[in-house]
């Protein structure tokens, strides 16, 4: 089994490896750090979006060339290379009027990835729907690439409030719900 960060830290500190263990600490705060302004980041970027702001979106979060989005309206997923200049266009065109408020339920760090499992609760008109809550469950996943964050994976799904087992059997046939 794996050996966890804190019992490597904890061996060395024993071992009397106490600039192994401070460089680790200090490492470990750089990580906090950098979950921490992706989280900002991630909260300023999709309420941005639920305004229909796709140009302070594209500021502040660029994808991968790997990217994969898993949409909450299910289907294919989307890859990078399918993010034209059209579709981020339709895209911006689709969310309007909107406010965001992000939960995070979880998040994981490393120097080159990082992960958040958040819940976002919007209010907003999506695809010319009347304004209503949108609740999502996502997972982000960053990636260290050159000198900036990139987003390689977003995953959303609505179903923040659950669904029993009838419904997610309909759902798995192709039913409506």
């Amino acid at each position: 089994m794996p050996a966890s960060r804190r019992s490597i830290l904890a061996a060395a500190a024993g071992a009397g490896f106490a600039s192994l263990g401070s460089a680790n600490a200090h490492a470990g705060a750089a990580i906090d750090r950098e979950v921490a302004g992706l989280v900002q980041r991630s909260a300023e970027s999709n309420a941005a979006l639920m305004r229909g702001d796709l140009d302070r979106y594209r500021a502040l979060i660029a994808v991968t060339d790997d990217f994969t989005l898993m949409s909450p309206f299910g289907g294919t997923p989307t890859r990078g290379a399918d993010l034209t200049s059209e579709r981020w266009e339709a895209m911006g065109r689709y969310f309007r009027n909107g406010t965001l408020e992000q939960e995070v339920v979880q998040s994981y760090g490393s120097a080159d990835m990082v992960v958040l499992v958040v819940i976002e609760r919007a209010r907003v008109e999506v695809g010319g729907l009347p304004a209503q809550d949108w609740p999502l469950r996502v997972t982000l996943v960053y990636r260290h690439e050159g000198t900036e964050w990139q987003l390689a994976h977003r995953h959303a799904d609505p179903l923040v409030k659950g669904i029993n087992l009838k419904q997610a059997a309909a759902l798995a046939r192709g039913e409506a719900a």
